[in-house]
């Protein structure tokens, strides 16, 4: 038994000695090994848990990074100068449960505010607070920006900023937003609530005009200019609230008495803005107001083999010149129209008219009709501007003092000149839905915009497209071209560098 005792004491002294201690375990190569990449995972997820928490505690605007494929979250210059030159505060009530809002929504309006000091959001939930949507006079779902200065508000439905294809749900049933216009319609509403500056813009009608689509209106309501249709058979002359006169793509040509009441306007110092319409349609009376300032159209239809969109010669991208108030953000220069017809100037009834394009064809386009062509450059878009004059009215005061017995004071106060303005663009599909729709990078509607605006001295341009949310085509000029080096100049260039390399190894 003593024996047995012995032997088990002996194999248990064996088998501690056989156990390695903690300060062997780590000794070894591997065990240090180990010991650090566990210290090297335990400090990566701290350093991770710390950014996550810095990152939780800064302003939303700062955590978004926009990584869409549009840009939604991009905030044009336009903006940023009126925001930058706010003297007026402004309050933004969002009427709409936070957590629930559309998480485009809620980051743009985080970003866009936080571009002034003088603009205050606050968050309601209509829930719990039913009676805010009574107080500002608007539905769940909006947002009211408003200026104590002026005690004026403007409601933007959550609708008005991601827009739906009405189209699209009538057909399918369903539909999601095809646009976002978070910007547009912000920028839109605090100019409208800051500023005392509103333009009025009388359509003529009775000439079998076109009727804008819903794009070009929508623009036109952001620069707060309001429309008014005018029928010039029924009224003898122009109302005197009349900021600018527009006619768009008449099909039949102004009377002998509408024709005299129209440069009667212009006499005065008048606005007139004309978007010409096809070819065929004669309208000798008003294109006699166009010579008059120096515009004489071509016949036909105007191709241009070297400024054309994949080969076809009437589809052009004609070159801008543009500065100033033109060329606000007009960045690509790409504006595509169809079918356009062309002018050339001629000498102007009267030197003080001054004739500059802002849209004309290469000098290798053809001016086309069915006897033939006349290659040439062509204008496709114009303004021209004459001075009316000046009227001073001078007074005289005399202050006599007793140093010197007398003083002699002039003074003259002179009005500002009139200046009379006549803007032509010879394409309809300048501001046609279907281009503007389909290709969204074109820059149609801005270069529209500004064209409108430059009549007008005391109005900003805030009209700001929305941003596609559908697939975006590119509108690249000599596509064919491309096609042919992509298709088959690459693939021959790359199994003739294999061959060589194949021939050099099979030679080694």
């Amino acid at each position: 038994m003593k024996k047995i005792k012995e032997i088990f004491q002996k194999k248990e002294k064996k088998t501690k000695k056989a156990r390695p201690t903690v300060k062997e375990i780590f000794a070894s190569q591997t065990s240090r090994h180990g010991a650090m990449s566990m210290g090297m995972i335990a400090l990566v997820i701290a350093i991770v848990i710390i950014i996550n928490l810095i990152m939780g505690q800064m302003p939303e605007r700062f955590r978004n990074i926009d990584l869409t494929d549009q840009n939604l979250y991009e905030i044009s210059d336009v903006s940023k100068e009126m925001l930058k030159n706010l003297d007026s505060d402004v309050e933004i009530k969002v009427l709409a449960v936070k957590t629930s809002a559309d998480d485009r929504i809620k980051t743009f309006l985080s970003k866009y505010t936080a571009l002034s000091k003088k603009i205050d959001v606050e968050w309601i939930d209509p829930v719990e607070h039913p009676s805010a949507l009574e107080t500002y006079g608007a539905d769940s779902n909006s947002i009211v920006v408003s200026c104590p200065d002026t005690d004026k508000s403007k409601v933007i439905s959550f609708s008005d900023i991601l827009v739906v294809d009405q189209m699209a749900y009538y057909t399918t049933g369903s539909a999601s937003p095809t646009s976002f216009d978070a910007e547009g319609q912000l920028t839109s509403a605090i100019n409208s609530v800051v500023s005392d500056v509103n333009k009025k813009i009388y359509q003529t009608t009775g000439h079998g005009e076109g009727s804008f689509g819903s794009s070009v209106t929508d623009l036109m309501d952001k620069m707060n200019f309001q429309l008014e249709e005018i029928n010039l058979l029924m009224d003898n002359e122009i109302p005197e609230d009349c900021d600018m006169l527009l006619m768009y793509a008449p099909t039949k040509d102004l009377t002998e008495d509408e024709t005299k009441t129209l440069r009667t306007y212009l006499e005065q110092g008048g606005n007139v803005y004309l978007i010409l319409g096809a070819v065929g349609d004669s309208l000798p009376n008003l294109e006699s107001i166009m010579e008059e300032y120096g515009l004489s159209m071509a016949d036909g239809y105007i191709a241009d083999p070297q400024r054309c969109y994949q080969g076809n010669y009437y589809y052009i991208f004609p070159q801008l010149n543009v500065s100033g108030e033109l060329a606000n953000e007009i960045s690509s220069q790409m504006v595509l129209l169809v079918n356009s017809r062309g002018m050339t100037q001629i000498e102007a009834a009267r030197d003080s008219i001054t004739v500059t394009a802002f849209m004309q064809s290469s000098s290798s386009a053809h001016a086309v009709t069915e006897e033939g062509d006349e290659e040439g450059t062509y204008i496709i878009g114009a303004t021209a501007t004459e001075t009316i004059g000046t009227e001073e009215e001078e007074s005289e005061t005399e202050d006599e003092t007793e140093e010197d017995g007398k003083s002699e004071e002039t003074s003259s106060d002179e009005e500002e000149a009139k200046e009379a303005r006549l803007t032509v663009i010879t394409a309809p599909s300048m501001i046609d839905e279907q281009i503007t729709g389909t290709f969204t990078t074109l820059e149609n509607l801005t270069l529209f915009t500004n064209s409108i605006r430059a009549n007008f001295k005391d109005v900003q341009n805030v009209a700001i497209e929305p941003k596609s949310l559908e697939v975006t085509y590119n509108t690249m000029q000599h596509v064919g071209l491309i096609g042919l080096a992509v298709i088959f100049g690459f693939p021959v260039i790359v199994l003739v560098w294999g061959f060589v390399v194949w021939w050099k190894r099979r030679k080694a």
